[in-house]
């Protein structure tokens, strides 16, 4: 199989898996216990964290485990609109959220908060004249992913935290997942951002919450301090250190492993662009990692299944998506309900070969022809 999913997930770097087992057996003990092993665990869980938070140009305190981005999201959520609800209960979202970010907001609806969607451009980017009109005195959080699972588009977050410094009750969170391990991200402008190594080559099952220092939240799990009084449970210290060599390695090549994917992704674009039903829903503002196209008048799942059959990998939406709906951001940006119902994505990295590109295309040409045929 020829995989175009690494959006979704992508396989860990044989070097961080090594390093998780070497970590795994060296600490053994409980970082939390305060015997000898105990202690000896617990600065070394230390050490990691300070050498993540340097690469991150946060401090160590800043930085929350947690078991995944879809928790970090929830934690940073939750935990922050229930800590200010003496503030207000307005947030402001948008339609390109990931599910665990939409769907803690929808939770939240039922506990009385108001959730308004700011308005997307045909260019995928977050409409900051709406925004403005959106934001009001008692408007306590606002979420906007970096760079969203489907289109790709990289968020101006830089000007929209600036904008919210006018609104000193307003705090600013932003799902990093798409982002951190592929472009820079920097932290000045955000009080709360979350992520997860398993995007960049890490492992599953760990995940980072920024939360800046000032900035206080009602825990989720309840039970114990663990490594801070925001997230209780026993420190997964092998997969913090999974989560630091994965970071290191990614950081490291990140201008390299970049440039490849953005020749990967104009000799997608060229050849894609020879076929007349074809339409690319990812705009000039979206990272190279992912392209979004629709091919018209065909259903996403009637290719992607055609691809499989093919022994091609792509996915329809986000992973963690509900299928057989239109894809919301797709909508936004493209006003067209057929047309994102017929969108579906691709996603490439660096471990993405000249061969796979020549398979995959390859196969959307059978695909093309054979679907399109079915379709007259």
């Amino acid at each position: 199989m020829r995989y175009f999913d690494y959006a979704a997930n992508t396989p860990v770097d044989k070097e961080v898996m090594e390093y998780y087992i070497e970590q795994s057996n060296r600490y053994i003990a409980n970082p939390n216990s305060s015997h000898l092993l105990g202690r000896e665990a617990n600065a070394r869980l230390s050490e990691i964290t300070e050498h993540i938070a340097a690469m991150l140009g946060v401090k160590p305190t800043e930085l929350i485990y947690t078991s995944g981005a879809s928790e970090a999201n929830n934690l940073a959520i939750k935990g922050l609109v229930q800590a200010y609800k003496h503030n207000g209960k307005h947030i402001i979202s948008t339609c390109l959220e990931h599910s665990s970010v939409s769907g803690a907001l929808t939770y939240l609806q039922t506990l009385g908060y108001e959730i308004d969607l700011v308005d997307i451009t045909r260019e995928g980017l977050v409409d900051l004249d709406h925004l403005k009109e959106l934001l009001r005195q008692d408007t306590v959080l606002v979420s906007i992913c970096t760079v969203d699972s489907e289109l790709g588009v990289e968020q101006p977050i830089k000007q929209i935290g600036e904008l919210l410094k006018d609104y000193p009750n307003c705090y600013f969170h932003t799902d990093a997942t798409q982002a951190i391990g592929k472009i820079p991200v920097f932290f000045e402008h955000v009080d709360l951002l979350t992520f997860t190594p398993h995007k960049f080559f890490g492992m599953n099952g760990c995940g980072i919450l920024f939360r800046r220092e000032a900035v206080v939240l009602e825990p989720l799990i309840h039970g114990g301090t663990s490594t801070t009084i925001y997230r209780s449970g026993t420190p997964a210290l092998a997969l913090a250190a999974s989560t630091e060599k994965a970071l290191e390695l990614a950081l490291a090549a990140l201008e390299e492993r970049y440039q490849y994917v953005t020749q990967l992704n104009q000799e997608l674009k060229t050849e894609l662009a020879k076929f007349k039903k074809i339409r690319f829903n990812s705009t000039n503002h979206s990272i190279p990692h992912i392209l979004n196209v629709s091919v018209q008048g065909i259903k996403a799942v009637a290719f992607q299944k055609a691809l499989e059959e093919e022994g091609i990998c792509v996915s329809i939406k986000s992973a963690c998506s509900v299928l057989l709906s239109p894809s919301r951001p797709v909508y936004a940006v493209t006003r067209d309900k057929k047309n994102a119902m017929c969108s579906w994505r691709i996603s490439i990295s660096h471990l993405t070969t000249a061969e796979d590109i020549r398979e995959f295309l390859q196969a959307f040409s059978r695909c093309y022809d054979k679907l399109s045929e079915s379709d007259k």
